[in-house]
């Protein structure tokens, strides 16, 4: 493939010129050529803008992407572990408040948090100093074994 410019790399990509300067400050990508002043970009740095273009829309942090473009592989089997380790806790709390949510709309009662025993034995306990992820805890395994609503641990 032959050198193209900034703009046509930012267009093949659904990117902004801004985002691929930006990406070179941050020592994520460079150049493979300058011609008269401008910028030039060949495969392997299209291939760069692309994985992390993936590690954006993936909700990763740009300095995790440069440990997986750049690190030493033991240096970035930790970072890749912090990013996976992230989206567990994530996707745990999204599990949580789905469930919390499903409760409320499937809730019978008329007023969920004066009437709903689930709902008011949570609220009293976090009032009563509860913590917050304690409670989490306890109503996932409830939710586990389908006995009570999950509240959303925070994480």
């Amino acid at each position: 493939m032959e050198l193209i410019s900034i703009g046509e790399a930012a267009r093949m990509l659904g990117m902004n010129t801004s985002a691929l300067r930006y990406y070179e400050e941050r020592r994520l990508l460079r150049p493979a050529a300058r011609v008269d002043g401008r910028r030039m970009y060949g495969r392997d740095e299209l291939r760069r803008l692309a994985f992390i273009r993936i590690l954006h829309r993936l909700g990763a942090r740009l300095d995790t992407a440069g440990a997986m473009l750049d690190e030493p592989r033991e240096r970035r089997r930790a970072v890749v572990q912090e990013q996976i380790d992230e989206l567990d806790r994530l996707i745990r709390r999204a599990t949580d408040a789905r469930r919390f949510l499903e409760h409320v709309m499937e809730c019978e009662a008329e007023r969920p948090i004066r009437d709903c025993p689930v709902m008011v034995d949570i609220l009293d306990r976090l009032i009563d100093g509860v913590s917050f992820e304690h409670l989490a805890e306890e109503y996932r395994g409830k939710a586990a074994s389908g006995s009570a609503a999950v509240v959303d641990s925070g994480d």
